[in-house]
């Protein structure tokens, strides 16, 4: 769980995912400096929820790279990424798990799939993101119809096969699943709410990713041509 001064905003998204979830679980909370205010929150609860503990990301300060690390730390056989601003559904953690221990390498919450829907959030990035996803869906291969969801769990299996090229931030979800499509990596998904956050500023600078998500929406296309193609 990648964070960035969520301060006490982030006490009842850390306890409704911790119970939520049966499986067993560590939440590592990623922060980029020890003066963040989620730090003394998460200080505060560790002692009571068990699996909890923040993890400073050395790597270099933004998203993607606390992403990266939080991978990077985690000890499970599987690791989710989830966001801190309440929007993802901690309910459906544990059938996702189910999914990977079936085989997935890759299971996406999905707002467009058949039952799932999102709620909120700006008019232009809710358009883009569902085009996106179900042409890429329908037209591109990709089992899932929402791959630029960051609400995913990845196999540690697959994490470990793969290099992350990513370099701006949530384009991350979208390397993955495209990259896990094209080495014909089993992806499977699991329909869900998603919220608009209700307390605090969020971090999605829709202008500046838009190139990188759009990297990896051509490398999508480009591999489903070349696997169509003879020879």
């Amino acid at each position: 769980m990648p964070v960035y001064n969520e301060g006490e905003a982030v006490e009842p998204v850390i306890r409704r995912l911790s119970a939520a979830v049966r499986t067993p679980h560590e939440i590592l909370v990623v922060y980029d400096f020890d003066e963040d205010t989620t730090v003394p929150v998460v200080a505060r609860l560790a002692p009571e929820i068990a699996g909890l503990r923040g993890l400073r990301n050395d790597i270099g300060r933004g998203v993607l790279n606390a992403m990266k690390a939080g991978i990077a730390e985690a000890r499970g056989e599987y690791v989710l990424v989830s966001m801190a601003d309440g929007s993802d559904e901690p309910a459906i953690v544990d059938r996702m798990v189910e999914l990977a221990r079936s085989g997935a390498d890759v299971v996406a919450a999905s707002r467009y799939m058949r039952g799932g829907r999102q709620v909120g959030g700006p008019l232009l990035k809710r358009l883009m993101s569902r085009t996106a996803g179900l042409s890429l869906h329908w037209f591109g291969g990709v089992a899932t119809h929402d791959p630029t969801n960051n609400f995913k769990l990845y196999s540690r299996r697959f994490l470990d096969s793969v290099r992350i090229e990513s370099r701006a931030g949530f384009e991350l979800a979208l390397e993955l699943t495209v990259k896990a499509t094209l080495a014909d990596r089993p992806v499977a998904e699991v329909p869900t709410t998603w919220r608009d956050r209700t307390a605090g500023q969020s971090n999605f600078k829709l202008r500046a990713w838009l190139p990188h998500y759009l990297r990896w929406y051509g490398t999508a296309f480009r591999g489903r041509l070349a696997k169509l193609l003879p020879g």
